[in-house]
């Protein structure tokens, strides 16, 4: 059983908790190899077609890296698929869902930028505080923040290590929505269940191509390119059941494949 993190599953919807709330959810190479497992579970499971990511308790989504793990002598081995599993998973094409129920600072904002979808706490808050304490944002926060809010905001935070809160986030396009504290994960379930009401062979299909066109210099490059997935959408029977359902006009039977 993980000893760092929490993983259910309902219907077609997984949802993994970052599970050490006494340090507030900050994660550790055992905690990442754990997280790692449980995405490459979540991936591999033709039944699991949305994850859900939150923290443990209502102070903290995750304070990032442990610190006082680096500090007192812990080995530093990741896996492959990056910090807390996840932000080096280049090959996951299932939608995630962060639900910020409190601090996503350092790596735990890196992780909430690895996700597809963000829904965060009133009393979330967020930044990249590597700087102040003689480090760098390494687990893509560099790279994904210039690239999601652009160079001169992102530059804003980068090179200050300042906090900004959930409103200024959502202003930002950092997250998808703002609830109550007490209304992330109801709200995270909410946009999972849209998700889950389309074709997950599109759903992969749109995720794939749009972050796979990112790679392109221009629209019309993007435009032009061949993506696999394409190929996999117009042979899954999604394809078919999907203009059948709307002809029958009826919900549709969704196979996944």
């Amino acid at each position: 059983m993980p000893e760092f993190c929490k993983i259910e599953r309902d219907s077609h919807v997984t949802t993994i908790t970052i599970d050490r709330p006494d340090v507030m959810n900050a994660i550790h190479p055992p905690a990442s190899w754990e997280l790692a497992k449980a995405f490459d579970a979540f991936a591999a499971d033709p039944d699991a077609w949305v994850a859900i990511l939150t923290g443990a308790g209502d102070r903290a989504f995750s304070a990032g890296n442990d610190l006082k793990f680096q500090a007192a002598g812990g080995k530093l081995e990741w896996p492959p698929s990056g910090f807390a599993g996840i932000t080096a998973r280049w090959d996951n094409a299932k939608p995630v869902i962060a639900a910020v129920n409190g601090l996503a600072l350092g790596g735990g904002f890196e992780i909430v930028l690895a996700c597809d979808i963000a829904i965060a706490s009133e009393k979330a808050s967020f930044g990249l505080p590597e700087p102040r304490v003689g480090l760098a944002a390494l687990a893509g926060g560099l790279h994904r923040l210039p690239r999601q809010i652009g160079t001169k905001a992102a530059m804003g935070m980068l090179l200050t290590g300042r906090r900004i809160d959930a409103r200024e986030a959502l202003a930002l396009g950092i997250v998808n929505e703002v609830v109550a504290p007490g209304d992330v994960l109801a709200a995270a379930r909410r946009w999972a269940d849209a998700i889950c009401e389309c074709s997950p062979v599109s759903v992969r299909t749109t995720k794939r191509v749009a972050l796979d066109g990112l790679d392109h210099a221009s629209l019309r490059e993007a435009m032009d390119a061949r993506y696999p997935a394409i190929a996999e959408l117009v042979k899954s029977a999604d394809f078919v059941e999907g203009p059948l359902a709307f002809s029958q006009k009826r919900k549709p039977n969704w196979k996944g494949r």
